[in-house]
């Protein structure tokens, strides 16, 4: 909807300019006119739902309006300009009009409505945000010395009876703790309790329960953009030993916090909903990694599930220019799911060496499935929220859309219960 306003809105500055030209006037009325019919016709959309009103559309609500506020005041002070018509000045003064009612709809061109995938359980979901502080660990990220601490949401089912298996998700590189929303709301409805982790400054962004904001650590930024497996294997292996180690510190730390307070008296609801006996987890890209981590890591682990990420934990160093892998079986049942970012890199990418050699591993509960048409950012809601940034960040167009999720959803779904549930046999085609 918001690329169709600046488009009905730019053609009606063109159309304004032509009759400007064409007349040899400013034609002053009819622009105040034209203003107070797009402010009209705005609020129109707006009350009868059609544009469903919200952030995105703030700044062009704002500039419409207030040029239409401008043509009724223009038309009772029946405004003339002094300064004489002139062409060119009509030219550039619909040009920076263009441009600023682009500026104002960028926002819901970034950002357009959308239809929610709606959750196929039987239970409602509800959701709580915590912010824990791990008193065994100091913040690396600041020099202050204090605790690292961390924001997590739990989607859970609502109004549920007994216990249920915990699910604990890592989000991406840049990403934030609801990055799969639909899918931690898939597995809610179902009977299960996910917990999302803001791997404060390893996040784009995270806000604790007293609403104190932290932005993502340049530096980190710097160092994915600088990450080159290819060329510089020493200083990638790197890299990852110090990423995996601030994010399995922290899903460890969660996990075990969460099973702390299950067992506490008088812990809130959410806690008494979790089985500690059924715990998985499952991550996107570098959280992904972090969670194949984790299936090693703790023996507890039921299940793991990773959205395209390779395995940088199993890394044990680098000999002849060659990543050394552990050789070490995957002790759990592990699902990876990959797009076509990275399908038909897997042989020739050095760190996913390890996934590459799973397609032709015989471990009857390793399963590799390749969702074709989608890019890495299409394994998130991002893909939902913002059509446009993804195909931007994927590097092409996504033939799946809002497809892709609910593949995504199913499979995971399938997975989590037969693997922590018991229920059923998880089979997959591999592609989709």
């Amino acid at each position: 909807m918001g690329i169709f306003i600046f488009f009905v809105l730019a053609a009606i500055e063109i159309a304004l300019a032509v009759f400007s030209i064409i007349t040899k006037s400013k034609q002053l009325k009819v622009r105040s006119i034209a203003r107070i019919f797009e402010g009209a016709a705005l609020l129109l959309l707006i009350i009868l739902a059609i544009i469903h009103w919200g952030p995105s559309y703030y700044a062009l609500t704002g500039l419409i309006l207030l040029l239409a506020v401008t043509g009724v005041m223009n038309l009772i002070r029946k405004k003339d300009e002094k300064k004489p018509y002139t062409t060119r000045h009509t030219i550039f003064k619909t040009i920076g009009m263009a441009l600023l009612i682009f500026i104002a709809a960028l926002p819901a061109i970034l950002f357009p409505q959308y239809e929610e995938i709606k959750p196929t359980g039987s239970y409602k979901v509800g959701t709580i945000t915590y912010t824990y502080t791990d008193t065994n660990r100091i913040e690396t990220y600041t020099s202050t010395g204090k605790n690292r601490r961390l924001n997590v949401e739990f989607w859970y089912p609502k109004d549920a009876q007994g216990t249920y298996p915990l699910v604990v998700f890592s989000h991406g590189s840049f990403g934030i703790k609801e990055s799969n929303e639909t899918l931690y709301n898939e597995l809610a409805s179902h009977g299960y309790v996910v917990c999302s982790i803001d791997h404060t400054y390893q996040c784009f962004s995270t806000t604790d329960v007293n609403g104190n904001t932290i932005r993502m650590d340049s530096t980190y930024a710097k160092e994915i953009q600088a990450e080159d497996a290819h060329n510089n294997k020493q200083q990638s292996y790197e890299y990852y030993q110090k990423w995996m180690k601030i994010r399995t510190g922290d899903i460890n730390f969660v996990i075990d916090h969460i099973l702390g307070e299950a067992n506490t008296p008088n812990s809130d609801r959410v806690y008494k909903l979790v089985d500690s006996t059924k715990i998985g987890v499952m991550g996107h890209s570098l959280g992904g990694s972090a969670a194949l981590g984790i299936g090693r890591q703790r023996k507890d682990i039921k299940a793991v599930i990773s959205l395209e990420a390779p395995f940088m934990c199993d890394i044990e160093g680098v000999k002849n220019n060659e990543f050394v892998f552990t050789k070490e079986n995957y002790p759990v049942p592990l699902l990876n799911v990959y797009s076509d970012s990275s399908w038909g890199h897997l042989a020739d990418w050095p760190q996913y060496a390890e996934n590459y050699a799973l397609l032709s591993n015989t471990n009857k509960t390793a399963f590799s499935v390749h969702i074709s048409g989608v890019g890495h950012l299409s394994l998130t809601d991002l893909s939902l929220t913002s059509p446009v940034l993804t195909r931007i960040l994927n590097g092409h167009k996504s033939t799946k859309g809002a497809d892709c999720l609910k593949i995504i959803n199913k499979l995971c779904l399938q997975f989590f219960d037969c693997y922590l549930k018991g229920e059923g046999q998880f089979k997959s085609s591999g592609n989709y």
